[in-house]
């Protein structure tokens, strides 16, 4: 069914020697036995479900375990709905890189910031490209400089193999 119903004990499977006990409109029944408040739920025609396991005495509801489940996946639901997915998109520059190519490809990450994304600007080196990392670090920090008021440097320029990369963040007003 769902992985809520495998961490939920209801009915029989309470093994407390006492549990506090709530009832269906949520007012306080008191201390009692698991089997005394068994009955008291048979009676109404309902579950009993451990909803607090961890508390001494582990707390118990007298309620109808499938209308529980179906609230509390509605909840996990409704959780993972407003979650934001932060993705990371990946700029490209090389160490030639022109004017005209990097002012395009700043802009790009100003529009990546504005709707929330994380930007890994990398420069990527070929060949002899590998004795000037200087060239690379200098876009890197040239972005930083210009997307100061935009952007918070998450991990700054640090090579790895051929590539050197910055994380930038967008700032949050």
């Amino acid at each position: 069914m769902t992985s809520i119903d495998t961490k939920v004990r209801i009915n029989e499977k309470i093994r407390a020697r006492e549990i506090r006990v709530i009832d269906d409109e949520g007012g306080q029944l008191g201390i009692m036995t698991p089997a005394a408040a068994l009955a008291l739920a048979q009676e109404k025609g309902l579950d009993l479900v451990e909803v607090a396991p961890m508390s001494a005495p582990p707390v118990c509801r007298i309620l109808d375990y499938g209308k529980y489940l179906y609230q509390q996946n509605k909840k996990q639901h409704d959780a993972k709905k407003k979650q934001k997915q932060i993705q990371v998109k990946e700029v490209k520059f090389r160490p030639k890189t022109e004017e005209h190519d990097y002012l395009f490809k700043r802009k790009h990450i100003e529009r990546f910031l504005e709707d929330g994304d994380k930007v890994k600007a990398s420069v990527m080196f070929r060949g002899r490209e590998m004795a000037h990392p200087s060239y690379g670090r200098h876009i890197l920090e040239r972005l930083k400089s210009e997307l100061a008021e935009r952007a918070l440097v998450e991990q700054d320029a640090r090579m790895e193999g051929r590539f050197m990369f910055m994380i930038l963040a967008p700032k949050r007003t």
